[in-house]
């Protein structure tokens, strides 16, 4: 697998936006190990310097999954033609990043610029012992990173988030009101509940009805307090509830 370049143009103020689509900014680079089962889902994200960084999961035997940083590289028009790799971001190293076989995976990366912490925020999978979890991570440059730990998730109606596998998480920048009103940091994220994975069900022969409580993408909270953001704090996630909930059989 590889990474797609995509340029999207917006056309008059009323008529909404194309893509046009460009070609391959990033493929597996021949003899490296780190990439060899491949380049995926990056994260892309304007660096303080104004240059768009990507963090590509690198992909090695086995699964193996670190998260790489590379610089764009565009042409004279201005049309991204590939990318200057620079390194790794993260790779397996906390105990909630390794499986007891051995493997382990920090992968899908999203990455936001909180603007009231003043630092870029990483959301990624983590490849735990219990299966995947959200992770988090901090930055000021985009080239260091401080781990945060595992995103914590309260309880909701005899739910326990902390039980089931849990993926695809984004941050937003800003606070948005909270189902009271009040401003809090918030995330979206992926839970995935036992029973509800496609390779699951697809083994299933009886017809089943869609599970509006299950395979849904969810907004969480953080209730930190804005005036006094605690970096560490903004990993406790309460006040559940599903944004998009599948309505088709």
């Amino acid at each position: 697998m590889a990474i797609r370049g995509r340029d999207l143009v917006r056309e008059g103020l009323m008529s909404g936006f194309k893509l046009k689509r460009l070609g391959m900014v990033m493929e597996p680079e021949p003899g490296n190990p780190q990439e060899i089962e491949g380049v995926m889902n990056p994260a892309a994200v304007r660096g303080p310097d104004g240059e768009l960084y990507l963090f590509p999961r690198l992909t090695a035997r086995d699964n193996y999954s670190r998260i790489g940083i590379a610089r764009v590289r565009f042409d004279e028009v201005g049309d991204p033609v590939g990318v200057e790799r620079l390194g790794i971001a993260l790779e397996p190293e906390a105990d909630y990043e390794w499986r007891p076989d051995g493997r382990g995976g920090c992968e899908d990366p999203r990455i936001t610029y909180v603007e009231p912490l003043q630092q870029y925020v990483m959301t990624y999978t983590a490849l735990s012992p219990r299966g995947p979890r959200i992770a988090l991570a901090i930055s000021k440059d985009l080239f260091h990173w401080q781990r945060m730990g595992l995103a914590n998730f309260a309880p909701c109606h005899g739910i326990e988030f902390g039980d089931v596998d849990n993926k695809d998480a984004s941050l937003f920048p800003t606070a948005i009101p909270n189902p009271s009103g009040q401003p809090e940091m918030a995330i979206l994220h992926r839970p995935l509940f036992p029973g509800t994975r496609p390779e699951e069900t697809a083994c299933c022969s009886a017809s089943r009805e869609v599970d509006l409580d299950r395979e849904s993408i969810w907004i969480s909270y953080c209730s930190m307090s804005l005036e006094s953001y605690d970096p560490y704090r903004f990993r406790q996630f309460s006040s559940h509830h599903r944004l998009a909930s599948p309505v088709s059989p």
